[in-house]
């Protein structure tokens, strides 16, 4: 090859998709068909394109749907490990995990989001359900913000009954561990930290870990999610738009990405026995 040829000229390239155009896996001894049914439901139908059927799509044609979010009414029973709907008494799954993500910040007019986010896991079936979710906001005039925001992040995870929390210590969160390990103390609380910081992209961290769950119909959330600001958030959002507000689906999505917490049923409560008969001794 001399040197003015173009490299690999003469070459031809060879593809072959995971799945021929009849349906059938190009490899079934490694792939049976179940196999890659499988793992289409696991990486969302973007990723399995491109790397599966090696026809690429853009990340810039990925969106959020919210319509493709499935909601719920039920709450969580910690003693069955489920989550239950009275009105919709068939609507029940058991719960394997827990994930409890604040993305903090000064949480001032204008200054980026502070949210925190609960996210419930049945790895069997692989759902996720987005529990609850904290916006929290502090006034200029507040001399103690952080403080404040821990208050309102442990009354969060006190009325959820949820004691493992994980912050994203970037910049201005370094400090909130220690505060909030100060102020549960203070109330006779045990909480557990994580300390998470993030290298990765934003925009790369929510659609990796929110659109797989989205698009192949695994992503669960509460009633209460419609009246906050996350709904807004996934209609506005655009990869490498630069601007989004999407602080809630920030916190939602690492949530998602965190090793959950295992959660087992507890039982039925114990109760005191009392003996049907006055013995006198």
């Amino acid at each position: 090859m001399t040197d003015n040829q173009p490299f690999l000229k003469g070459f031809r390239i060879l593809r072959i998709p995971i799945v021929d155009e009849k349906g059938a896996s190009a490899w079934p001894q490694v792939f049976p068909i179940e196999k890659i049914d499988d793992l289409r439901m696991t990486v969302g139908p973007r990723h399995f394109s491109s790397q599966m059927m090696l026809e690429f799509i853009s990340e810039e044609r990925a969106r959020l749907d919210p319509a493709a979010i499935i909601f719920y009414d039920g709450e969580f029973n910690p003693r069955t490990a489920r989550i239950e709907c009275s009105v919709t008494p068939a609507f029940e799954h058991s719960i394997t995990g827990v994930a409890c993500y604040w993305d903090p910040s000064s949480a001032k007019d204008g200054a980026d989001g502070s949210v925190c986010a609960i996210v419930f896991r049945d790895d069997k079936n692989r759902r996720a359900f987005i529990h609850d979710i904290k916006y929290l906001a502090t006034g200029d005039e507040d001399l103690h913000p952080f403080a404040t925001q821990c208050g309102r992040v442990l009354d969060f995870l006190t009325r959820h009954d949820q004691k493992h929390l994980a912050i994203e210590v970037n910049g201005i969160g370094n400090a909130l561990p220690e505060i909030l390990r100060g102020l549960a103390i203070g109330r006779g609380r045990g909480i557990v930290i994580q300390k998470i910081v993030n290298r990765e992209n934003k925009e790369r961290r929510i659609l990796d870990a929110i659109e797989p769950l989205l698009s192949t119909g695994r992503l669960y959330a509460h009633e209460k999610l419609k009246r906050t600001k996350l709904i807004t958030e996934m209609e506005e959002w655009m990869p490498h738009a630069g601007a989004n507000h999407d602080d809630g689906l920030d916190a939602v999505a690492g949530a998602l990405r965190l090793t959950p917490i295992t959660v087992r049923p507890r039982g039925q409560m114990l109760l005191p026995l009392r003996a049907g008969t006055d013995f006198k001794v």
